[in-house]
């Protein structure tokens, strides 16, 4: 069985803070191309979603032409959205 040490204690401090350091210096080196890497591929996967609403949009605008027929939803103009009405606001002063 083995028994702490003062010596092994500093060694285990001494390890821990050169790890820190050591890990601190290399996401100096490595985060910035990391988190480059993930906003370049966010904007591809935005512009392909962009490509694909557009084409959506213009087979929906192309499919439109060919119906000379506009539909218009009039239910929710016949029950508007109930709002709620809690009470009057009442300002309270206080008093000395």
């Amino acid at each position: 069985m083995q028994e702490a040490s003062f010596s092994g204690l500093l060694k285990t401090i001494m390890w821990v803070i050169a790890f820190y350091y050591i890990f601190k210096f290399l996401a100096r080196i490595f985060l910035p191309i990391l988190v480059k890497k993930a906003v370049e591929n966010a904007s591809e996967n935005f512009q392909r979603q962009q490509q694909y609403n557009q084409g959506n949009t213009y087979q929906n605008s192309s499919n439109n032409n060919t119906n000379d027929e506009i539909i218009i939803n009039t239910a929710n103009a016949k029950n508007p959205r109930a709002t709620k009405k809690v009470g009057e606001y009442v300002d309270y002063e206080e008093i000395d």
